[in-house]
């Protein structure tokens, strides 16, 4: 388990009186230790950093699926479809800064401040996560069941992943701990991802969803199609959705376990001498107040946009304008796999050129090859090449927002040390406002689709449906990232300030582990005289 240290116990002769500490009468000073470096095991980082994986596995069977179950097998219109995805989405956006408040609200129990919230939010978030993937048999309210469930889903998720986000800084108080555990966490969740889009892709592959040859989807075609081959079809890929579902919620379970029962928390020690947490508005005033967060947030806003527009198009893009209905969750599970094995190169990257470096070369390293895959011709050899190269960026984009977040907070709390509990804020609010916009894109590109003649069920879409999923995929995202590395430009903490908060925060804490221990000072100088 990662504890805190101890109280450092001070020499005897500092606390004995100045009338009493007379030449040849001085007692022998007992060493004052060097503070040891709180150092985490490698199996207290493993465990915290599976507790990743059930967000990224959900989120990517999410991400990557829903929007074409709800168009080809749900067989939701794409105007009710951008609504389902535009209101969750945004539903989730808000609750995160509410779970942030009620957090902050939290007291410190036996388990923690953070630790309740994700056991008991568990159990409730598989069966709502369950539900998202079920076909219910009634029509008229089917728009409503999946709004329903799917906000559902998005509060409890939230419920484990605000306080796991926020564990950052309560695993240990050393900036390299920190850094290094979130290098085995981003590791954990891009496997997170590949075990989402390998379960999810791999079992719903193997199904033959039903689709009509005539790309106006008229009614003349409707009668050609074989009824009773389409209706087994669309059952047996209804039925292998819930299969896919039912995996990833065992998985979900394992991982909430495995982080409940190998990470305990642990407090600042000048967080345990505040009389009382600071109001949760006055804490978020002065959070959203802070330029180096307000920067970062920015310029990851729009570089998570990007890779949103990616992830929530290319299964459809994949399968209506390169033509690889067949090949789409191979190609995700190539771009995953991928990511997967660089996360750790990056993670030697940016301690050695700076975690600004890493974003600018990680993150602008993926316009290349989506600029090749606008030009690109239905060409599947260099789509699977594209795929691999574009793992290395996403594998950026994974890791450095959370590996730069506890950066701006100790910069926050050297310039207000009153302001402790704030933490959750700060995670929380990031989440916000990337989820509330990736909802935004989520659900105008969905509407565009039904504004450009998307047909549902169709095996073929039309040309100008066809135009709007290449534009998507490529030329926005592009021009996002473009936006975000320019905001980048205007961020503070480089490496020397990194250093210069790092050890400041340990003077900080040198100076209440010293004065938190008197206790033990007054033994040990009982027993000296």
């Amino acid at each position: 388990m990662a504890k805190g240290e101890g109280a450092e116990s001070s020499s005897a002769a500092g606390l004995l009186p100045a009338s009493i500490l007379q030449t040849g009468e001085r007692p022998a000073q007992v060493k004052k230790e060097p503070k040891k470096k709180q150092q985490l095991s490698i199996s207290n980082k493993l465990c915290y950093a599976v507790g990743g994986a059930p967000y990224q596995v959900t989120g990517c069977a999410l991400g990557f699926f829903l929007q074409i179950y709800l168009l080809d097998v749900a067989q939701v219109d794409p105007f009710s479809a951008s609504i389902i995805l535009f209101v969750g989405r945004a539903w989730d956006a808000f609750t995160d800064p509410l779970v942030g408040f009620c957090i902050s609200k939290s007291t410190w129990t036996r388990l923690g401040r953070l630790m309740p919230w994700i056991i008991f939010s568990t159990p409730l978030a598989i069966i709502a996560y369950f539900l998202i993937w079920f076909v219910p048999d009634f029509s008229p309210g089917q728009v409503l069941w999946y709004l329903l469930f799917y906000c559902l889903f998005e509060t409890l998720v939230t419920c484990f992943h605000v306080p796991y986000s926020a564990l950052t800084m309560f695993i240990s108080t050393e900036q390299s701990e920190r850094d290094s555990a979130t290098a085995y966490r981003m590791t954990v969740e891009v496997l997170g991802t590949v075990l989402g889009t390998a379960i999810q892709g791999q079992i719903v592959g193997q199904a033959d969803t039903p689709c009509l040859q005539d790309p106006n989807g008229s009614a003349l075609a409707a009668e050609g199609v074989n009824r009773t081959h389409g209706s087994t079809s669309l059952r047996e890929t209804k039925n292998a959705y819930m299969l896919a579902a039912g995996v990833i919620a065992s998985i979900y379970v394992i991982c909430a376990v495995v982080l409940v029962v190998g990470v305990r928390e642990q407090r600042e020690p000048y967080e345990t001498q505040q009389a009382k947490q600071i109001a949760f508005f006055r804490g978020l005033r002065l959070v959203m107040s802070h330029g180096p967060y307000v920067k970062v947030i920015a310029a990851f806003l729009f570089t998570s946009l990007a890779f949103m527009l990616v992830e929530g198009n290319f299964a459809l893009f994949c399968t209506y304008t390169l033509g690889f209905r067949n090949e789409f969750q191979n190609l995700l599970l190539a771009i995953m796999l991928s990511a997967t094995f660089t996360i750790p190169i990056w993670q030697w990257f940016l301690t050695r050129f700076g975690k600004k470096t890493a974003v600018y070369i990680g993150i602008s390293s993926a316009v290349p090859f989506l600029i090749l895959v606008a030009l690109n011709e239905s060409n599947l050899i260099v789509t699977y090449v594209v795929a691999v190269a574009a793992g290395v960026s996403v594998a950026a984009a994974f890791l450095l927002p959370w590996s730069m977040l506890p950066d701006v907070i100790d910069d926050f709390l050297l310039k207000q040390p009153q302001a402790h509990g704030t933490e959750p804020i700060f995670f929380s609010f990031y989440v916000f406002f990337t989820k509330f916009a990736s909802g935004v894109s989520l659900g105008i590109s969905t509407l565009s689709l039904d504004f450009a003649g998307y047909q549902t069920g169709g095996c073929f879409q039309p040309a100008p449906v066809r135009f709007t999923l290449k534009m998507l995929v490529t030329m926005a995202p592009i021009v996002l990232i473009l936006l975000g590395l320019l905001l980048f430009k205007l961020y503070p903490i480089d490496e020397e300030k990194r250093r210069q908060n790092k050890k400041a925060l340990q003077a900080l804490r040198e100076e209440a582990s010293s004065s938190g221990c008197s206790d033990t000072d007054s033994t040990e100088l009982a027993s000296i005289l």
